[in-house]
């Protein structure tokens, strides 16, 4: 494994800097409940570094000097691989178990941002949503864009999320998400049944709207299901 410590990538006075960011965005999710306990993740790209919470380590509590940060590209940063570090913190710290599924994003979709939560209401949805997709039409759902990084989509549009099947360890989901990504690739998102959501965005700003809106559409339609409400008024457009 190679790595380097640099402590400058972490230390900044500027607001919008990742390393600043992650941690005031991980105790936005904490208060909304998303993300309880040590559980849930995000991660910000700016051009060939990636920043990454770690795991472990209570969500609100997250400091700048607990931020890892990786090189992007890199083949495969999995857990037991040679993963490559830009910089790990001096505690002894993991970085976020979600990090090959953050990959997925960059990879397949180019995003600048991911997002883990553990929303109530998506664990909700993937239950009352038995089969492999969450669908609703008909709600005000343009802050969510096709494929998470396309053109907004419409009051019209039906929204489809791919729902996968959770495994033990998280890294283990990193080939069926894809495998959803690939055959939903208009879908700004992926659920995980009994476990949460990944939301990516072209940068941080709309990975977290778009985790805002999705979180709305799974409470709303966890609502309408449980009222005996469709939640789709017709299909002839799926996104």
């Amino acid at each position: 494994m190679s790595e380097k410590n640099d402590d400058s990538l972490v230390i900044s006075s500027d607001p919008l800097h990742p390393a600043n960011l992650i941690p005031e965005l991980c105790r936005s999710f904490y208060q909304l409940g998303w993300v309880t306990g040590t559980g849930g993740g995000i991660c910000i790209r700016t051009g060939d570094k990636v920043f990454i919470a770690p795991s472990g380590v209570q969500k609100e509590r997250i400091e700048p000097s607990h931020i890892f940060v990786l090189p992007y590209p890199q083949t495969d940063p999995s857990p037991h691989t040679d993963r490559v570090f830009l910089r790990r913190p001096a505690l002894n710290l993991k970085e976020s178990a979600c990090t090959p599924l953050f990959w997925n994003s960059f990879d397949l979709r180019d995003a600048g941002s991911c997002i883990h939560t553990h929303s109530q209401h998506a664990v909700m949805a993937t239950l009352l949503w038995p089969g492999p997709i969450f669908k609703i039409s008909h709600q005000m759902i343009k802050g969510v864009r096709i494929a998470g990084t396309g053109r907004a989509l419409s009051y019209l549009d039906t929204l489809e999320l791919p729902i996968i099947e959770n495994t033990p360890n998280e890294e283990d989901l990193k080939d069926s998400m894809a495998e959803a990504m690939i055959k939903y690739p208009n879908a700004a998102g992926v659920l995980v049944r009994r476990h949460g959501v990944y939301v990516w965005g072209a940068d941080w700003e709309k990975a977290k709207t778009q985790t805002e809106c999705l979180d709305y559409l799974f409470q709303i339609g966890v609502k309408m299901k449980l009222a005996g409400l469709p939640t789709v008024l017709n299909e002839e457009k799926l996104l």
